[in-house]
């Protein structure tokens, strides 16, 4: 991965952090990572864990960033998942998936939380 998609990557972290922390989630981990993958931000909301994953883009080019979330990436996020809550030991805890969008695009960047974002995959 190039230094600038690395860049353009904590940029859009920090603003879905900012933004997740306004909409009152505790977060607990940022960049958990195991031999399967990483999630970005691992956070509670009320009584909820939130696994999320933050797509950010700089332009149009490729689609909005959500749709980067795909079933592919949407599975090994899911194994991941699995992998926090058997390290944790976090059985019978409700739990779901979101997906932090930010495009840095003028007049100012733009962030959307997209709650239930997929379902558990583990095929």
């Amino acid at each position: 991965m190039t230094q600038d998609r690395l860049s353009l990557g904590k940029k859009g972290e920090e603003l879905a952090i900012t933004q997740l922390k306004a909409l009152k989630y505790k977060i607990l981990e940022r960049n958990f990572k195991c031999r399967l993958g990483e999630i970005d931000i691992i956070a509670r909301d009320k009584s909820t864990l939130v696994f999320i994953e933050v797509k950010t883009r700089a332009t149009k080019d490729f689609g909005g960033p959500a749709a980067a979330v795909h079933e592919r990436k949407q599975r090994q996020l899911s194994k991941v998942a699995l992998v926090y809550l058997s390290q944790k030991k976090l059985f019978n805890i409700p739990a779901r998936f979101d997906v932090v969008a930010v495009e840095l695009l003028p007049p100012a960047p733009r962030i959307e939380v997209i709650q239930n974002a997929f379902d558990l995959c583990y095929e």
